[in-house]
């Protein structure tokens, strides 16, 4: 569904498109500096993901993340049956490139994948 552009989804997006992580709603917040309200925010990811535009993972802490799809999905090929990394230390998430193929069970049909590896990423080991 094409939906309207307006200055606050496309503050997100510039938002996303200058991280090279996904983003919790909290970092989302901070990052915006309160020029949107909680709710808005929520809505606006949630119509992105329904719109293909970015993803959600569900982190090991319980905690949203969300990233574009502009690094692990192609235009042609949209997935998001990947891995994610997130560091244990500061908490960044990142969609990792490598598509590993699961073998499910004859008969059985995946409907969604959500895989987060944990540990340190490289600035947290120094």
């Amino acid at each position: 569904m094409k939906r309207r552009n307006t200055p606050t989804k496309q503050a997100v997006i510039d938002l996303f498109n200058s991280c090279t992580t996904a983003l919790n709603q909290e970092q989302i917040e901070t990052q915006l500096q309160g020029k949107m309200d909680r709710a808005t925010i929520y809505r606006i990811l949630n119509n992105f993901c329904e719109d293909g535009m970015m993803h959600k993972v569900v982190g090991d802490d319980g905690v949203n993340y969300f990233a574009m799809c502009k690094t692990c999905c192609e235009h042609t090929q949209h997935h998001h049956d990947h891995f994610h990394f997130r560091c244990t230390t500061c908490n960044q998430l990142i969609c990792l490139k490598e598509e590993i193929k699961i073998n499910l069970p004859e008969g059985f049909s995946m409907q969604d994948c959500n895989c987060v590896i944990t540990g340190t990423c490289p600035n947290c080991q120094k």
